[in-house]
């Protein structure tokens, strides 16, 4: 008996030792969860109701709120009126059919972009992400997600330079680097389309601000393809909420004969959400760390007068994204 209990308290030992690090590290540093700001234009094309109701779903995030983006000022393919109003009733649409209505910040951002690299767009938005940022720290920081134009994010720099350091700005944005694919596909523009939305707020973020910036270009986001029978057999009988998600994609899904979609912004949940457990980072997914290129007026790269490094991503985990995807929608 006496060498069974010497044997337990040499083991409790081991293990206090061994998870003393983890447990000093929550201990003193309380809640260790991401603080996240989904900014998004959701009354757009739907992957970014996809990539919120998986980031809603995601146990590692404090997520401080929800911004309805514009999609270009009104009017276009995605409608006329008010988009970035859309694309709040389209969070709290989201929201309601989860069962999380009230649990979770929704507010308007700008309705139009910006007019000037040096003129910010006042609005909820970018309010909420100065006030967030303010309570946060470079070493813990705000990640604000943005899945459409940098119109609220921007113009919270313009209005709050100070909250800079507090804050990485991920954006599903921005056209092909060198090092990425040589050049765009046939038939697309050369400016890619998030960019084009606000051009001048892109040019204040890359050219003026000193904010950390991870960018996920076109070519990233375009590899970021699922199946239309994959969501047939995976997502739709996932309840009221696959339902949904299928519904929100039928408007899309008839204009092609295609057998796939791009879920684009959800490297958004990937690289703010599913990081490394210790150390964390995004180590799934594949980067370099480049000098940024000065946007011209026009929207295009200016490799000549290279800005700050940002963080441009090479390759996606689309993998843990996806399978992350569906078994959070499964079990939720």
């Amino acid at each position: 008996m006496k060498k069974k209990m010497i044997c337990a308290a040499l083991l409790c030992g081991v293990l206090l030792l061994g998870a003393g690090p983890l447990a000093a590290q929550q201990g003193s540093q309380g809640d260790r969860r991401a603080k996240v700001i989904v900014d998004n234009d959701l009354s757009g094309d739907p992957d970014g109701l996809f990539a919120l109701a998986q980031q809603l779903l995601c146990e590692s995030v404090d997520l401080r709120g929800v911004i309805g983006a514009h999609v270009g000022g009104g009017g276009g393919p995605m409608g006329r009126g008010d988009q970035a109003a859309a694309s709040v009733q389209k969070a709290q649409d989201l929201l309601e059919v989860m069962g999380l209505s009230g649990k979770v910040a929704v507010v308007k951002g700008a309705s139009a972009k910006m007019e000037r690299p040096d003129v910010p767009q006042d609005s909820e938005g970018a309010r909420l992400i100065i006030r967030e940022a303010l309570k946060c720290t470079p070493e813990r920081p705000l990640f604000v997600c943005m899945g459409g134009p940098l119109t609220d994010v921007s113009s919270a720099l313009l209005l709050a330079p100070e909250i800079a350091p507090n804050i990485i700005v991920i954006w599903i944005g921005g056209q092909e680097y060198p090092f990425g694919h040589p050049k765009p596909w046939g038939g697309i523009s050369e400016v890619e389309y998030n960019l084009n939305l606000d051009i001048p707020a892109a040019r204040y973020l890359f050219n003026d601000s000193s904010v950390r910036l991870w960018q996920v270009p076109r070519d990233m986001y375009r590899q970021c393809l699922y199946s239309f029978v994959s969501m047939e057999r995976h997502i739709r009988p996932l309840g009221a909420v696959g339902t949904y998600l299928m519904d929100s994609l039928e408007r899309w899904r008839r204009f092609s004969a295609g057998a796939v979609y791009c879920l684009g912004d959800s490297p958004l949940v990937l690289l703010s959400s599913l990081q490394a457990f210790f150390e964390p980072d995004t180590s799934s997914s594949d980067f370099t760390q480049t000098p940024a290129p000065f946007i011209t007026e026009d929207g295009r790269y200016d490799f000549s007068r290279a800005g700050r490094e940002v963080r441009v991503y090479t390759r996606i985990d689309t993998y843990l994204m996806f399978k992350d995807m569906e078994d959070r929608l499964a079990v939720q």
